[in-house]
């Protein structure tokens, strides 16, 4: 889910394939727009098997186990995204 603002800024409409990417990995998921998130927020619900996915690869390719701040732990639900129409 993102925001239409968002999606309008990135050429996406409702239903596109998108790209979401970061420097782990990346994924192809369909846009649904939500206009009940913040702007520059985007949600991915769900916990789909990685066969699910086009490329074999699910949503936790974009999550490391690096220490969250500001004390530590998995950032499980807080992942600096990229998102860009898939070609």
């Amino acid at each position: 889910m993102m925001h239409s603002a968002d999606a309008a800024r990135l050429s996406i409409a409702d239903g596109d394939p998108i790209r979401i990417s970061n420097a782990r990995g990346a994924l192809e998921l369909h846009a649904e727009l939500f206009d009940g998130l913040q702007p520059g927020v985007v949600v991915a619900e769900s916990v789909w098997p990685n066969d699910a996915f086009k490329t074999g690869l699910g949503i936790n390719v974009l999550t490391g186990a690096d220490p969250a701040g500001p004390t530590g732990g998995a950032a499980f639900h807080d992942n600096r995204v990229a998102i860009t129409p898939a070609q």
